[in-house]
């Protein structure tokens, strides 16, 4: 059987991965890199240890998404699950913040804190550690398998994994008391489901960011194929100067000897790609594996410098100012360019939700009551002709101390507590609430046989403190049909 369009047996559909083996670099960029590494690092390890007094009754963790409670702190502000709007909003603004970011600065993102590419970034740091840097690993690569080869291996994976479990470790610690989570599980006392949470970190860390790397960027990840949208020719995007850098000489020697030929500022001395993590010619023109992170910069303009030569022959730069630098005409202020009709709708709208929030959890209730009717029966004639209709009544103390507070109702009949009896009916209850707690009581309320077939009923909460904060649920009382 012949093979499809012609291939022979041993052809190939698609290139093999040629791995990237970025160089160690030093310039502006990467010690901005390294800054911004440090610092996202930083917060995602020692966060979840931060502590924060909210009084005896809530948890001091200053983060921490309590499933079991159904609680997110951060900080002062807590969080129930009927205002899992808040969390809504928390992501638009993070998506917005993100189109803001990448129609101003390109894919900026990307290039310093991404996830991936941070850890990615600390993997290869790690490895040049172990292996050396590009030359060295790539001689490692290339020699057979030995005792010292071996080592290099095993003490790098091992490193890799340990990372990966580091991480995972750091993860659970946001969803339980880091202190005491920590203890459990040296001592085997963890939950499962914590232990495998960790396993499965570990491992989505070793694999993308040591093993798959800038692939996850390039063909893993959406965001490439999306930003192009939020782009235009006013956005800042990392840029070769071909109109300084065509023709190129081909080596410094060359370059030094004969400055007066008619050559371009470029050496083709590849130090552009050799620092970059995603393997790419940044000379080609704009690509999808391009993350913006600067390295190149920096590889060229330590070039530029060793050869007496103008910097920033690769630069940061926008369409429009590259196409006026080809010119030779002055270029647009930076802050000119950022302050354009796109990026102005981004901020607007980033912080209007802000603000917005920040008003709304600023003058919330930290009393709510709900109620919901008992459909099933859904009225009981009792005894002396009245109707009796049964109802479920959350409150919710929001507040980090126990408090009382006062149930009544107002439209129709009396109340009582299904534990109690009609003796004991009133049109108003007083109940002792626990802190931070949702208070779950059954009531029935009695009222005439005479009336309509549904008549409103309003419950209304009202705390007996010096805040004196009221919460009203309205609902319905309901009567049998009436007899013709």
């Amino acid at each position: 059987m012949n093979a499809p369009l012609g291939l022979g047996p041993g052809s190939r559909l698609f290139e093999a991965r040629r791995k990237v083996l970025p160089k160690a670099v030093e310039g502006p960029f990467r010690r901005f890199k390294w800054l911004v590494m440090a610092a996202t690092l930083l917060v995602y390890y020692v966060t979840p240890w931060l502590r924060w007094d909210r009084g005896p009754y809530a948890p001091d963790q200053a983060v921490l998404v309590d499933l079991a409670n159904r609680r997110f702190y951060f900080f002062s502000i807590e969080i129930w699950p009927h205002e899992f709007y808040y969390v809504a909003g928390l992501l638009v603004m993070a998506a917005i913040g993100l189109f803001l970011v990448t129609s101003a600065v390109g894919r900026a993102w990307c290039g310093y804190a991404c996830p991936q590419t941070v850890w990615t970034d600390l993997f290869q740091h790690v490895e040049r550690m172990i292996d050396g840097d590009r030359n060295a690993q790539i001689r490692l690569a290339a020699a057979p398998m030995s005792v010292a080869k071996a080592g290099r291996r095993v003490a790098k994976h091992g490193a890799w994994l340990l990372i990966g479990a580091l991480t995972g470790g750091a993860w659970i610690f946001y969803f339980a008391d880091a202190p005491t989570l920590a203890r459990n599980l040296f001592t085997g006392d963890a939950p499962w489901i914590a232990y495998s949470t960790i396993f499965t970190l570990t491992a989505t860390t070793y694999v993308l960011g040591g093993l798959l790397r800038e692939q996850v960027c390039q063909f893993m990840c959406p965001w490439p194929r999306i930003q192009a949208a939020m782009m235009d020719e006013r956005s800042l995007t990392i840029t070769y100067k071909f109109w300084r850098g065509e023709p190129r000489t081909h080596g410094v020697k060359r370059a030094k000897d004969a400055p007066a030929l008619p050559t371009g500022d470029c050496i083709d001395c590849d130090a552009c790609v050799a620092v970059c993590p995603t393997g790419i010619d940044i000379r080609q023109g704009p690509q999808i594996g391009c993350i913006t992170c600067g390295l190149c910069i920096d590889a060229c303009d330590s070039v530029m410098t060793k050869l007496g030569r103008a910097p920033k022959l690769i630069a940061y730069t926008t369409e429009l100012d590259a196409q006026a630098e080809q010119r030779g005409d002055a270029s647009v202020p930076a802050l000119r360019r950022l302050l354009r009709a796109r990026t102005l709708v981004y901020f607007a709208a980033w912080c209007a939700i802000g603000l917005f929030m920040l008003a709304t959890l600023d003058g919330r209730s930290r009393l709510d009551v709900s109620v919901l009717q008992t459909r099933n029966p859904l009225w009981v004639r009792l005894s002396d002709g009245s109707i009796r209709n049964g109802y479920q009544i959350k409150i919710r103390n929001l507040e980090a101390r126990p408090r009382t507070v006062e149930l009544s109702i107002d439209g129709v009949g009396v109340l009582w507590r299904e534990e109690g009896d009609r003796t004991s009916a009133t049109r108003s209850v007083r109940l002792t609430l626990e802190a931070d707690k949702v208070a779950k009581t059954r009531f029935f309320i009695a009222a005439p046989a005479a009336g309509p077939q549904r008549q409103d009923v309003r419950f209304t909460v009202r705390a007996l403190d010096p805040a004196g904060e009221t919460a009203v649920a309205a609902s319905h009382f309901e009567r049998p049909e009436a007899q013709p």
